[in-house]
């Protein structure tokens, strides 16, 4: 059990003592907790009551975490969710109302599930609820078709480790057939609403046989066929599909497994992708796309759109890779709303091997999120002085994630924004925003001097919350013409720059930085997410700001200030 993995079920018990009524110095401690675990560098598993009070933790807290690893929940918590409608703990994923609304809901109308809940929206009876309105009822059908419309989907980052095991265990369990990752996961597609695998074997039933025995997988006859077993990944009700060939046909059918509708049914010469692919047996799909006159695309890419063009034409880019990035830009610290020292995470970036950290924390406008004041950022700008003496030649940049204020301002004064190498300008408050407002906001922020690079465009949370609407062109626009590099966030939750754009800013010229947006060392990882959103698009490390050496960012950075 992970600190994130406590974190949630204490978050869980603060949220469920607010909607029953609690004391509200008891809901206070289970908060205080929550922000103490999240700011921790520790893991707590394995520890010991008294090793988690020596970590300053209280001893009533640590022995409640000592329950949740023993039994996977704790006393109060458990008897909270007895008295409290499973409908109406449900109501809590509700992305945009909080405990305090939906007691309200619970207590005053009743209603106790989401059915319930959006059927008395659209009957207009919430909006009569004191503190509601219109916008909120509006807001809550929004949020709760959003839900349902992401229903049985996954995040990459969370079907991928998935298809692996399923792999992993397939090829153990069979080792005379082929087997491989196909479909949406091998083109890494941000969202996932299948897994796809290919067998190759000359004993389907054997397949079969295997697939029934896998616990947590539900078989579904009635969908499945000759050639295809279809179930079901109980625990994230996402769809399973096994794809049964030959060991001779095995390439053919990963091809054409792994390549978007839109690839295969595009017209090369005379004939379409797919019919030359399955038109005689292939030893690779190198050898497919060179029987068609083309060169080889990497499945990420195979989505029929730009890349077939410069297949043809010979003009495929060498796509970025992860050896290529010498540094993570737009990372947090403790300074704001990070669980590591600036220290921490800069040890953590020697360690992988990169050049440089740019620090980028939260400006104070951001103050839900420890953002800094003028006296914090001097404070840091020292201690940055500091470790680059200590930890040379590794250089930590002096960066802030400014929040890009409702008129598109930045956040500081025009001597404060001087004091750093470069400012990412993102939006964080005020979502709810129609195109023309968000874009022109964008606009405004894009057009300052000061503004680096543009962080997550959109503010989207991938299958939680829809980003505020943008007109994608004329942002990237101007970002071409003010200089303005965009960032893709790697946070598989974000993902933004979404693929389907970055292809666009690379053609105007635009350099793309893959930010891992870290809040944690750990999350340095996430820096793979984002070159795989890159690949997607064509990303070079020509394109990549952040392929740049020390030294060639150091000159970016200070031509952009000038």
């Amino acid at each position: 059990m992970s600190n994130k993995d406590i974190i949630k079920q204490f978050r869980l018990a603060a949220s469920l003592l607010e909607l029953n009524g609690a004391n509200p110095f008891k809901i206070k401690a289970y908060s205080s907790i929550v922000f103490q675990l999240e700011r921790l560098e520790q893991q707590l598993e394995g520890k010991t009551i008294d090793e988690m009070v020596a970590l300053g933790i209280s001893k009533g807290m640590a022995s409640k975490i000592s329950a949740l690893f023993a039994q996977g929940s704790f006393e109060e918590l458990g008897e909270l969710q007895e008295k409290t409608p499973i409908g109406v703990v449900q109501m809590l994923e509700i992305k945009g109302i909080g405990a305090k609304k939906i007691k309200t809901i619970w207590q005053e109308s009743g209603i106790d599930s989401i059915d319930k809940l959006i059927l008395a929206c659209k009957a207009g009876e919430i909006s009569k609820l004191k503190g509601f309105g219109a916008k909120t009822e509006q807001l809550i059908i929004d949020q709760i078709e959003y839900m349902r419309a992401n229903s049985g989907k996954l995040l990459f980052s969370k079907a991928e480790p998935l298809a692996l095991t399923l792999e992993q265990h397939l090829a153990e369990n069979l080792p005379n057939c082929q087997v491989a990752i196909s479909g949406q996961v091998r083109r890494c597609m941000e969202i996932i609403d299948v897994i796809q695998l290919i067998v190759g074997t000359d004993d389907f039933s054997e397949v079969r046989k295997v697939l029934e025995e896998i616990p947590d997988i539900t078989g579904n006859e009635r969908k499945s066929g000759p050639f295809i077993w279809r179930g079901t990944i109980t625990e994230h009700n996402l769809d399973l599909e096994v794809h049964f060939t030959t060991k001779e046909k095995f390439v053919n059918e990963l091809f054409l497994q792994s390549a978007a509708p839109q690839h295969l049914s595009s017209i090369i010469g005379t004939k379409k992708i797919k019919q030359v692919a399955a038109s005689q047996v292939f030893e690779s799909e190198v050898a497919i796309y060179q029987a068609l006159g083309m060169d080889y695309i990497e499945p990420e890419m195979r989505e029929g759109a730009f890349e077939l063009a410069l297949a043809r034409e010979h003009k495929l880019p060498k796509l970025v890779e992860i050896e290529d990035l010498k540094g993570v830009l737009h990372n947090h610290s403790t300074y704001s709303d990070g669980r590591h020292t600036l220290r921490a995470m800069a040890e953590k970036c020697i360690e992988l091997g990169y050049e440089y950290l740019g620090i980028s924390d939260h400006s104070k406008t951001a103050f839900y999120a420890n953002g800094l004041t003028e006296e914090r950022i001097a404070e840091q700008h020292t201690e940055i002085d500091q470790l680059n003496k200590e930890l040379a030649p590794f250089k930590i940049f002096k960066g802030i994630e400014s929040d890009i204020l409702n008129d598109g301002s930045l956040d500081y004064s025009e001597d404060v924004l001087k004091t750093f190498d470069f400012i990412v300008s993102s939006i964080h408050g005020n979502l709810r925003m129609d195109e023309q407002k968000a874009t022109a906001r964008l606009l405004a922020a894009i057009e300052n001097p000061h503004t680096t690079i543009l962080g997550h465009p959109t503010g989207r949370l991938l299958l939680k919350r829809e980003g505020y609407p943008i007109d994608h062109k004329a942002v990237i626009d101007a970002c071409a013409q003010h200089g303005v590099s965009i960032e893709i966030n790697a946070n598989p939750l974000r993902l933004d720059l979404d693929w389907r754009w970055v292809h666009y800013a690379i053609e105007q010229g635009i350099m793309i930085a893959i930010n891992p947006d870290a809040h944690d060392k750990e999350h340095y990882s996430f820096m793979r997410y984002g070159l795989l959103v890159g690949r997607k698009a064509g990303l070079t490390k020509e394109m990549t700001l952040n392929s740049l050496s020390k030294a060639q960012l150091s000159d970016y950075f200070a031509a952009r200030k000038k």
